[in-house]
Order: C-alpha cells, then sequence, then structure tokens
C-alpha cells in the first residue's frame, strides 16, 4: 500500500509534470487565466490521463508486447488519448457549453499534450502494472491540476497589483512559473 501512496505522491508533487518535468507548459499557461477554466481543464486532464494510462496499460500488455509490437506503442497510445479527448469534448459540449467556450482552443490542444503521452510511455518504460499505471496517471493529473489552479489564483491576485510596465502580461507570468517551479523542488527531498 504504502509503494502505491507513493507512486500517487510522487507524480503529483516530486515528478510534477508541468513545473519538474516541464510537459504540457502551453495549455498550462494559456487556460491559467481564469481559475473557472483552470480548474476544468485539470478536471478534464484529470479524466484523459487516468483513462489513458489505463487503457495504454491494457493494450500494452496484452496486445502490443505478446505481439512483439513494442515499436506501435506510441502511435497507439496518441490514438487512444485522441479518441479520449474526442469523448471529454463532446461531453462538455453538451452540458457545459460554458466551460467548453473557456477552454477554447486548450480542450483539443490536450491530445498533443505531451504530459498526456508521456505518463502513458514514462508507465510503460518503468515497467508499471494496471493498478500502477493507473495510479501514476492519476497522481500525474493530479499535480498537473494544483499546478495551473495554483497559477490560475496567483494570476488573479497579479492582476490587482501595480507590476511595472516590464513586467505585465507574460513576463510576470513565467516569472511566478519559476517560482513555483523552484518551490515544488522542495518536494524532491518527501521520503517515506
Amino acid at each position: 500500500m504504502k509503494h502505491l501512496i507513493l507512486i500517487i505522491v510522487a507524480g503529483a508533487l516530486v515528478n510534477n509534470v508541468v513545473l519538474i518535468q516541464f510537459l504540457g507548459i502551453c495549455s498550462f499557461l494559456g487556460v491559467s487565466k481564469q481559475m473557472k477554466a483552470a480548474a476544468s481543464l485539470g478536471g478534464a486532464v484529470i479524466f484523459v490521463i487516468t483513462i489513458a494510462s489505463a487503457v495504454t496499460s491494457l493494450l500494452y500488455d496484452h496486445v502490443l508486447k505478446p505481439l512483439d509490437m513494442d515499436y506501435m506503442k506510441t502511435i497507439v497510445f496518441i490514438l487512444v488519448i485522441a479518441a479520449l479527448v474526442q469523448i471529454v469534448e463532446m461531453f462538455l459540449k453538451k452540458t457545459s457549453p460554458a466551460i467548453y467556450k473557456a477552454l477554447g482552443i486548450y480542450l483539443p490542444l490536450i491530445t498533443t499534450n505531451c504530459a498526456v503521452l508521456g505518463v502513458a510511455l514514462t508507465n510503460v518504460q518503468d515497467g508499471y502494472n494496471f493498478v500502477e499505471s493507473v495510479l501514476s496517471g492519476f497522481g500525474t493529473a493530479v499535480g498537473y491540476t494544483i499546478a495551473i489552479v495554483l497559477l490560475a489564483g496567483i494570476r488573479s491576485r497579479i492582476r490587482e497589483e501595480d507590476i511595472p510596465a516590464p513586467l505585465r502580461g507574460a513576463p510576470i507570468v513565467l516569472i511566478c512559473a519559476t517560482l513555483m517551479s523552484i518551490a515544488f523542488i522542495g518536494f524532491s527531498g518527501l521520503s517515506f
């Protein structure tokens, strides 16, 4: 049990996909302007990465590996991720048009978000079984959500402050993201 909890904590904090591995930066910076959009994207990413981790683990262990088709894993994983994102997009468009509109182009970009593919490939590389893959995916997605929601909160406070003109906009956001990354490096000392 301790090992499984460690996988989740490592994915969320110690090896945070955005702030430590620097994957998924485009949507991290683009959608973090509004708290609601950031939280919604975080929820979508949690769903997609967790389900993608489960499906890709099953496909790899029960189809690709037995058929000695390891070389096809990247293409197969991309197809699985694209299908899952389409499902999320259709669901949000039907049930919550406001969130769908707020996420804009960033929702389809989950398909090309290197964080999603990176988790699936890392799970295979680390030799995780099905349960470990799902927990790793979930932990990583929670870490992404924590990072984007934190940045959205910081950005909402920044709008109220008197920032010097040269630092307004992207520069101050990048400085904040850098400081968040430095703070998350502190989690590397966690041990159980």
